[in-house]
């Protein structure tokens, strides 16, 4: 038992978390002359480190989920969505976002053909919920950074908001409030053609260039606040307006993470910044998933497929579940960290 341990403990910190990289990164800084325990140096040690770690991560993980996705095209997911009824159709299709694009705006064309396709309005808006808040990509980054039993928590409550999110729209039977030109819409059921191996990993290695330019900005503006936060912001700040002292601060970092726009890869960087300097865990995680699933690009783009109330249905589900699973995570974070 305590080989498994060491060795799931090497996977972490070493593999997933590139603890030697980033010695590496801070043995060089110093060699060159850089003070790495001051702000300037400390903060281009954690600039270097989580750029090179994200990416190489990054591009890995797109490689591996775009390699699954090309199994699972449009038309073949609709029909095994189609299969299932209830909440198992609610579940299924909530699994099926974790293997669809990374962030909520390249999620929402997909959510607009599976409703079109005339799939029930609960199970599209499950996938919606799931696509860009909970996927392989984040489970592996929380877990390099968090460890593994935040990132699976985090995974599984994500489902579970998408899952009770699509299954609440759907009992309230909100079809009407679709946009006509997509509920008058007829799906096309195309057959996708079969691939060959190496037509895959074409497809994956051009899904890898596509994406990674995609979230690049946000990677190097995520991990720029965050090394702004680790060797900038006195950690009595932070404290003061996210950690346990405030009873506001999961309700505050959901209300600021709505209206921003970046994906979990941006996200990631300042959440460690923010667990550094003493912000509440539960509180962590209610900005992100703010972040990924609420963005307000996202919003406006969800606004042209349908009606205003069930829009406001859709964040006020949202919004309702983020802040509660974030005092969830902060009642039970001495279990996890």
């Amino acid at each position: 038992m305590q080989i498994l341990k060491t060795a799931w403990l090497f996977f972490q910190d070493q593999i997933l978390g590139m603890k030697w990289l980033n010695a590496l990164i801070g043995n060089t800084l110093s060699a060159i002359g850089l003070d790495i325990t001051g702000r300037v140096g400390g903060s281009i040690q954690f600039f270097i480190y989580d750029v090179l770690k994200i990416t190489v991560l990054l591009c890995f993980l797109i490689f591996l989920i775009s390699y699954i996705q090309s199994y699972f095209p449009p038309e073949r997911s609709k029909r095994i969505l189609g299969k299932f009824h209830g909440v198992w159709a609610n579940i299924v299709s909530a699994l099926l976002g974790t293997v669809t694009p990374f962030c909520s705006c390249s999620s929402i064309p997909l959510f607009i053909g599976f409703t079109s396709a005339g799939l029930p309005l609960g199970v599209t808006f499950s996938f919606l919920i799931s696509s860009p808040m909970v996927d392989l990509g984040s489970l592996v980054l929380l877990m390099s950074i968090f460890g593994a039993k935040v990132a699976v928590v985090y995974v599984v409550v994500g489902l579970i908001i998408a899952v009770v999110g699509g299954t609440l729209i759907e009992k309230l039977h909100m079809e009407k409030y679709v946009e006509d030109f997509i509920s008058s819409a007829s799906g096309v059921d195309i057959e996708s053609p079969d691939l060959t191996k190496s037509e895959r990993v074409q497809y994956a290695k051009d899904q890898v260039v596509s994406t990674f330019k995609k979230v690049l900005p946000y990677i190097l503006v995520g991990v720029g606040i965050g090394a702004l936060i680790h060797n900038w912001i006195p950690g009595s700040w932070i404290e003061a307006v996210l950690g346990s002292n405030n009873p506001f601060g999961v309700v505050l970092a959901t209300l600021i993470g709505i209206p921003m726009y970046a994906d979990i890869f941006g996200t990631i960087p300042v959440a460690e910044a923010l667990l550094f300097k003493g912000a509440q865990l539960g509180t962590i995680l209610s900005f992100m998933m703010a972040v990924t699933t609420l963005s307000l690009p996202s919003m406006i783009m969800l606004r042209k497929a349908v009606k205003p109330k069930l829009l406001a249905l859709f964040i006020t589900i949202c919004t309702v579940g983020i802040i509660i699973v974030g005092y969830l995570f902060n009642v039970f974070q001495y279990l996890l960290v």
